[in-house]
Formats: C-alpha cells, structure tokens, sequence
C-alpha cells in the first residue's frame, strides 16, 4: 500500500522508445502540485538477438533534463505479455540499479492510480502487462542521462509461428521527436526461417542463408506510435504458410496468408530470358541518356549465369543488338556495354515497333520466364498511339505468360498504359522524376526482376470456406528473398486445403497447405485496415484505368470512410465540435461533411490527388501511379500512416495531433477534444443503445477489464465506441 501512495504522488511526464516511462516525483514545494518535466529522449538504439525461443533485449538511450531543477524519477517499462523474464538487468550512467519485477496485478494497482492522479489515461495501452520499477535520481539540470536495460525472454510458440513484441507507443507523451532510433532484430535458428513480416514497421529484412536473418530499420526525428511487432516461421519445408486472422461479431472474417520459400540459394534461382527496350529519342539527351546507361550497364553484369538476353533500343525505329536472345557470356556482356555506350538520343517514340520486336523474342516452346524491362520517357508518337490498341496487341501474348516491367522515366509520359501494361501481365511498375536519381532508381528496379523464383503462380482454395476478395487480385510471380502476402475475406471455419501451382525451374510444381480458419480471432486487429487499404488502391487504380463508375466510387467512400483512408474523394470526417451533454442521456450524432477534393481546393497535395485520378500524363499522374500501386501492396501499418502523411501535406515526425487512429480493428476519428469511432459518425440517427460512462469511475475502471479495450480507452477523457454491439460513451 505505502508504494501505491507513493505512486499516487508521481506525474507521468515523457515515456522512453520502447515505452520505458519515467515518472517524474513532484516539485517539492509542499502545495501538492504536479509539474510535467518533458525531458527528451536525444538517442535510442535497440539490439536483439534471438536463437530458437529465447530472446535477448538490450536497449541503450540518451535523456536530456531541459529544466534548471534536479530530477527523481521512477523508471517504469511494461513487460510484453506472456513473457517469461529470464534475467534482468539495469544500468544508469554506468551503475548497476536494482530494479523491482511487479505481476500484471501489482502493475495494474499503479497504472490505475497513476490514471486517477493524473487525469490521463494514456498508460491504459499497457494494463495488462506486468512492470519493471527503478528509481533515478539524481536526473542534474540541463543534463544528459544515460540509461541501459537488458532483459531475456523465452518466446511462445503459436500454431508454428513465433512472434516477438517490443512496446514502443509512446507518441502521446512526446515533447519532442526522438532525434535518433535504430532497431537492429538478430534471428536465428536450427531450422530455416521464413515468413519473416512485421505488421507495424516497415523493415529491412536481410538474409544471411536458410537459418539466419537480420531485421532492422532506423529513422530520425520521429514520435512512435505503435508497439513493434515481428512474426516469423521456422520449419524445413520447400514453402512454408503462415495465417493471420480477425473475426469479430457476425461481420465475415480477415485473413493474411503468407507463403514464403526463405532464403533461395542462388542456384535455385530460375534461369530467364531477357530483353531490354529502351527509349532513345530526343527527350532523352543529356543527364537522362548518361544516367540511363550506366543503369544499363548495370542490368548487364547483373544478368544471372545462364539468362539469355537482348537489347532494343527505339526511337523514330526499333533497332536491335543481338536479332535474337543471346547467351550471358562474357564476349556478348561486353558486346552489349559497348553498344549502350554508343547509344545517342535522337527522333521520336515508336512503342508499338519496340514492343513488337520484343515480343517476337519470346520462344513458344520455352517454359523459362520471359520478361521485358520496357523503359521510356514519353508518349508513343510514332506508329500505333493509341493507348487501348497498344493494350489489344499485347493481350494476345499473355497466354504466353509474357512479363513486362515498365519504367517511366519523367512526367511527359501516359501513365495509365504503362500501368495497365504492367497490370495485364502480372509485371511491376516504377518512374522516376526529373529531380530523382535515374540510375540509382533504374538499378534497384532492375533488381527486383533479377531473380525469379517461382512463376506462373496460381492459388486454389477448397470450398470449405469460402475465401473472397483476394488482393493483389492477380498473383505476381516471387523473387528471390521475397514472401507471397496475400489478404483477403472469409465466411465459414474449420479447416482449408490451397493449392499454389507454380513453375519451378521450368517444371510445373504443386505445393498443399492446410490452413484453419477460426471465429472470434480479433488480437490481429491490423488486418481489416490494411485489407481495406489494398482494396481502395486496387478500385482507385480501376477508376484511372477505366473511368469514374458510380458503384467504385461509393466503394471507394465507404471503406475509406470506415477504415480511415485518406483518397482522392474522402478527407478527414469532418464535423462540427460538440460538447458532451452534462445531463444523461444520448449524445446526438456528428454530422459528417466529408471533403470532396476539388479543383478549387487551396492544398496543392488535394489538388494533385485528383487530377492524378483523372489524367493520363504529368507529374501528379506518376505520383498517383505510385501511391495507388503502393496501397495495392501495403505490408504494415506504417505505410497507412505515411499515406495519411503525404495526402495531407504533413510531416509524420513533427505531426503529434493525428486525426485519424486505428484501435482494435476500427478507426477512430480527433472531433476537438473527443475521439469518434468511424460506424457512429456514419450513423443517421444516435443509437438507443448508448451507455454513457464517467471517465475515472468504478464503472470505467470495471471496462478496463474487457480483452482489447485498455487500446481505445487510452486514447482520452471523451470517446464513443462500439463494444460487443453496445455504444459506449466516455465522458469526463
């Protein structure tokens, strides 16, 4: 009891990377006020290492003390549930501290009291963890103060799958961004690991063989707002499957399958045929035609050891190097590299010439991938123009399972072709504009073709369950290093055979998968966010490609509305500010006024939105291009919130009042000080269902006790939810 009055005495002031929290003891004054000290975190870096099931944390950070006064503070960091602690240790400025391990019931006393205290409920996101406590003192003025925690866990094993999870929500307490984070994640294991995803942060993954890989990823000037989290498999099978799900209430179900080979070794890696077509007319000189051929150049001496390849070059004409696929030899390699560099920018663009030439490459009989790596800076002005015809020629070849990566180069080119070029064949898509690097893009675009692993990819699902609204909705063929992610619905339970079919160094392969699929499944709540992120950029792309359609359009509102999406036709739900009622009783529903962008709109990123949907050419096309491709294929929710970020022209690091949150699988939405989920701003009428609750009641402190509510309830003081098919009112 004496330490929970104690605790009852200290202020939340700033939380650390990794959700360390130091609670900063009172003034000192004798008047029982509470000062907020909001020191700064000036540096973090993370390292874990993690062999089989045990895990080893070590978290260094640097503290500034901006005040004049000195300091004592109780250090504080939630323990990630189910976590069996192994050994623990503390240092600070250099001296080992003793700390204190409190069960998830002593740790929930604290952040109760902490929250009645102070008034804000934001420790709630870790009230069912358990805690370690240490003291500090003395924090000096103006002062850095280092601190060291290491700690070792072993990690639970789940249906096959491991995970890891570091707490690391700490934006809302931020007085400023963290000037310097870095995560470097060590795995390794006595079987090869695959499906390697993290849900929260996009990461840099790097294999080192079947059995050992390195994650990481580092930022400067950022706020964290979210826990990190890794999944990962570790089993000796050619392909391996990993299942996500999250089912709630009587909605059908989301699901993110994963189907990951690992680490390829390089021989395995399918031998192709390549052609090169690049655009050599006049909008070409200068920069672009030097920077163009040393990428080249590159793709050249990356060619794998028994590829063949060929290169054509157009302008006013097609020309070609080769007349047919060559060898990867050294004299041919040398041959070529000579001829790029002859190569001068001169006459018009003839794509139906180039494109046809290419295409004649390809061998009928061959079953080794085919892939053309298309490159151009304008649009077609010589030959066939028109985009749609283009598109019927090529359509005849996809029988043929032709791939084509298409490569912009500039605005001044008709995105929309390039695009559905892409699309049809199961390819992929890049640009780069004027003030991009040409030949740093080039190369890294050219790599992401080099190394195919499986081709021709086909999934069958068995009608146990029914499995619909698949995205991607056309399955690329897999590189090597990379994972199959697929995310999708379900209606139904119980278990489910997929078939993937594939081309495997030119033999036709099936790979079984037994997958179950569960009801009430709602710890993976990321996953109907990110569904519907690739569900929106999938219809925005459709809505370029095809025109506006009413029925895509209201698609397109309704799910952006729902998931918080920012588009083209959805902003921010805007509403008036409306005080709580004072007296019980329903609060009346916020009319939403969702902004429409338009031309007259004074935001030049809102602007840019809309005409990229509606053009076929220019800059703002290319970034529409982009950004739609890229929620098309939205891995974590990171990218949902730097896509939130760019559509609303904000810095995601300085930007610490965010409109739109995403809580146990809904979106909720910043109306003045209350936070709104998204059902009820789309409601016509207030619900009779409504429970209003005080916040920092009996009645409040009794929800904290429901699984996945401590989440939305840290949000603030003024929140209405939907819960279990009840409306519930926080008020304060």
């Amino acid at each position: 009891m004496k330490l929970l009055m104690s605790f009852c005495l200290l202020l939340l002031s700033l939380p650390i990377w990794a959700s360390g929290f130091l609670i900063v003891m009172p003034d000192g004054s004798g008047n029982g006020r509470q000062v907020l000290f909001p020191l700064e975190n000036r540096s973090t870096q993370v390292e874990v290492e993690i062999a089989d099931f045990m895990a080893s944390t070590s978290i260094k950070q640097t503290f500034y003390n901006p005040t004049n006064s000195r300091l004592e503070a109780y250090f504080l960091f939630p323990v990630p549930k189910e976590v069996v602690i192994q050994r623990f240790a503390m240092t600070v400025n250099g001296k080992m501290q003793e700390a204190e391990l409190l069960d998830a019931k002593k740790a929930k006393q604290i952040y109760e009291q902490i929250v009645r205290q102070a008034k804000d409920p934001a420790l709630l996101e870790y009230y069912n963890q358990e805690l370690f406590k240490v003291r500090i003192f003395p924090i000096e003025p103006r002062s850095e103060q280092k601190i060291e925690l290491t700690y070792h866990q072993a990690l639970k094993k789940d249906d096959g799958g491991l995970s890891y999870k570091l707490p690391m929500n700490s934006a809302k307490f931020s007085a400023k961004p963290i000037q310097n984070i870095s995560l470097r994640l060590k795995l390794s294991n006595k079987q090869a690991i695959k499906n390697v995803y993290s849900p929260s942060h996009e990461i840099e993954l790097i294999r080192k063989g079947e059995k050992a890989a390195t994650v990481g990823f580092e930022q400067k000037n950022i706020r964290p707002d979210r826990d990190f989290e890794l999944y990962w498999r570790a089993e000796d099978k050619a392909i391996s499957s990993s299942l996500l799900q999250y089912q709630k209430g009587k909605e059908d179900g989301y699901f993110f399958l994963n189907l990951s080979p690992g680490w390829t070794d390089p021989k395995a890696v399918m031998a192709k045929d390549v052609v090169f077509v690049f655009d050599k007319s006049g909008s070409m000189s200068g920069k672009k035609m030097e920077q163009a051929q040393k990428a080249l150049k590159f793709c050249v001496d990356n060619l794998g050891p028994e590829d063949r390849f060929e290169l054509i070059p157009y302008s006013t004409e097609a020309q070609s190097l080769f007349g047919q696929l060559k060898s990867n030899s050294k004299t041919n390699r040398e041959e070529a590299k000579e001829y790029i560099d002859e190569l001068r920018a001169i006459g018009g663009t003839n794509i139906e010439e180039a494109l046809q030439m290419a295409l004649d490459r390809k061998e009928k009989k061959a079953k080794r991938p085919f892939f053309v790596i298309f490159m151009t800076d304008g649009k077609p002005t010589i030959g066939e123009i028109e985009p749609q015809a283009l598109l019927d020629k090529l359509a005849g070849y996809q029988k043929d399972q032709v791939r084509i990566f298409t490569f912009g180069i500039g605005s001044d080119i008709n995105t929309k072709l390039l695009d559905q070029m892409t699309e049809m064949s199961k390819g992929y898509r890049d640009y780069a504009l004027e003030d991009e690097d040409l030949e740093l893009k080039l190369s890294n675009f050219y790599l992401k073709a080099a190394s195919p692993v499986l081709s021709n990819i086909e999934l069958v699902f068995d009608k146990n369950v029914k499995v619909e609204q698949l995205y991607p909705r056309k399955t690329e063929d897999l590189f090597r290093g990379e994972s199959l992610n697929i995310m999708g619905r379900y209606k139904g339970e119980g278990p489910a055979k997929l078939q993937l079919k594939a081309l495997v160094n030119g033999e036709e392969k099936t790979f079984d998968f037994q997958l179950d699929f569960k009801k009430k499944q709602e710890e993976h709540s990321f996953i109907p966010d990110l569904w519907a992120l690739r569900a929106v950029g999938y219809l925005l792309d459709q809505i370029r490609f095809n025109g506006e359609q009413e029925e895509l359009k209201q698609e397109v509102i309704r799910l952006a509305k729902k998931h918080g999406i920012i588009t083209p036709y959805t902003s921010y739900l805007i509403v008036e500010d409306q005080p709580i009622a004072t007296n019980p009783g329903p609060r009346p529903v916020p009319r939403p006024a969702p902004r429409v962008f338009e031309e007259e709109l004074d935001d030049q990123v809102q602007r840019d939105a809309a005409q990229g949907l509606k053009e076929s050419s220019g800059s703002a096309s290319v970034r529409a291009s982009r950004r739609f491709k890229k929620m098309n294929q939205a891995q974590n929710m990171a990218e949902m919130e730097q896509e939130r970020a760019e559509m609303n022209n904000k810095d995601l690091a300085q930007d610490n009042a965010s409109a739109i949150v995403n809580r146990s699988g809904r979106a909720l939405y910043r109306q003045g000080n209350n936070w709104v989920d998204a059902n009820y701003l789309l409601l016509d009428k207030a619900p009779k269902n409504l429970r209003r609750v005080a916040f920092n009641s009996k009645e409040y402190f009794k929800l904290l006790q429901e699984d996945g509510l401590q989440e939305i309830l840290a949000l603030g003081n003024n929140i209405t939810f939907e819960w279990k098919e009840e409306w519930i009112e926080i008020y304060e």
